[in-house]
């Protein structure tokens, strides 16, 4: 417990977290305090191309093979899987109908980037080394959450698509192609492809104003998730309760799936990271094509406005604490 509280203290203290409490602040305040879009979306791609780049340079100076190719594997069950977890604690705890039960649960099976991103930096900032091809699990975990938030969507309706298949053709190329997904494996394969050299080529880009960019990226996410928290009448109890237990489900399958990979403690918490998070940028987006019945406010509510905050203040720490009990370390 006491390394615990250590860890979160550290975590809490740290300039990335400290700006995204400030975004909160701001927003709850009601501040004119605004980040344009067309930057926050510039941001978003520049972290994605940086881990992605530096995880793709990491594989190609470490070990690959099976390993990797198991891992992707594993990440890919998970996608499907926790999804199917999250629904059924939806659909016996709430009052959420299918759809919309199945949308939320989607989302759980999808990862949040920035999450990721964060995770990372903290791991740095702890000296804790960790395996270079988990960056491309969150590709991985696109795709499959769709499928089974689908699939659990309709169930027993009868029905498919409008072009009778399960996932419509425009769902499925918005998610293959889609911004983070192309960024995400390009940049991981160039960084793959040029290796270390590639890496200090890049440095100045990708390693040196990596955190400081992250921190402001967190600033607008804060102030984004303070207008989130005041929905929390639409979502309810229930649901918001369900925002703070899933993220634990999921790291807990997630270290699970460390543990038989026999990844490092490092390699662990990310893969807990990746399970425990909750995709609010291609999942909402996607959700909106397969399933618009379903009620945007619950599933960007749910995932945006409480696992996001949870896990960047309390969960990471967390994950951290229990993959060094379990791997060891």
């Amino acid at each position: 417990m006491t390394e615990l509280l250590r860890l979160s203290a550290e975590n809490l203290l740290s300039p990335m977290v400290l700006f995204f409490g400030l975004g909160l602040l701001a927003g709850r305040l009601k501040s004119d305090l605004h980040v344009p879009e067309a930057v926050s979306k510039g941001i978003s791609l520049y972290l994605m191309l940086a881990i992605g780049f530096k995880g793709g340079a990491e594989l190609a100076a470490g070990p690959g093979g099976a390993s990797v190719a198991a891992t992707l594997g594993a990440a890919a069950a998970l996608s499907f899987g926790l999804p199917v977890a999250a629904f059924a604690i939806l659909r016996g705890t709430t009052r959420l109908g299918r759809v919309d039960a199945a949308a939320v649960a989607a989302h759980y099976g999808s990862v949040s980037v920035v999450t990721f991103v964060a995770a990372t930096a903290f791991l740095a900032q702890l000296g804790v080394p960790h395996e270079g091809h988990l960056v491309a699990t969150m590709a991985v975990m696109e795709t499959p959450a769709i499928v089974s938030g689908l699939l659990l969507a309709r169930r027993g309706d009868g029905r498919g698509s409008a072009e009778g298949a399960l996932l419509p053709r425009e769902t499925l190329r918005e998610v293959l192609l889609s911004g983070s997904v192309v960024l995400l494996l390009g940049s991981f394969a160039i960084g793959w492809a040029t290796g270390a050299k590639g890496l200090d080529t890049m440095a100045p880009v990708v390693t040196t104003p990596f955190k400081g960019v992250l921190a402001f990226f967190l600033l607008d996410m804060g102030v984004l998730a303070a207008r989130r928290l005041g929905d929390f009448r639409a979502v309810g109890p229930g649901l918001a309760a369900f925002g703070l237990v899933m993220p634990l489900v999921g790291a807990s399958a997630g270290l699970g799936c460390a543990v038989l990979l026999g990844l490092s403690v490092g390699g662990a918490t990310l893969l807990a990271v990746l399970a425990a998070s909750a995709s609010y940028i291609v999942m909402p987006a996607a959700m909106r094509v397969a399933l618009p019945e379903a009620n945007p406010s619950l599933y960007l509510t749910v995932s945006l406005g409480v696992t996001f905050p949870f896990n960047l203040l309390a969960g990471i720490p967390l994950y951290l604490t229990a993959a060094r009990a379990v791997v060891g370390g």
